[in-house]
């Protein structure tokens, strides 16, 4: 439930004045994956930075490895 709700509001706060997330132009352009793992890589090295374990890090981390298994589902559908 966590989960669903952090996505659900990443959708609803900061990108509704268009309803388009700069994630899904880069993913439109082919560069989805590499975006998604560098993504998930940074979160992964921020997490316990500063004393802290931050959760929000980790549900970011998760978010962008969602987002990398539908880019890669996508690709198998399209070859």
């Amino acid at each position: 439930m966590e989960l669903e709700e952090y996505i659900d509001s990443t959708y609803d706060e900061h990108y509704s004045k268009n309803k388009y997330q700069a994630t899904e132009f880069i993913i439109d352009g082919g560069h989805g994956e590499g975006f998604c793992i560098g993504n998930i890589l940074k979160y992964a090295q921020r997490y316990g930075r500063k004393g802290d374990k931050n959760r929000s890090d980790l549900l970011k981390l998760i978010h962008y490895g969602i987002i990398a298994l539908h880019v890669n589902e996508t690709e198998k559908v399209k070859k």
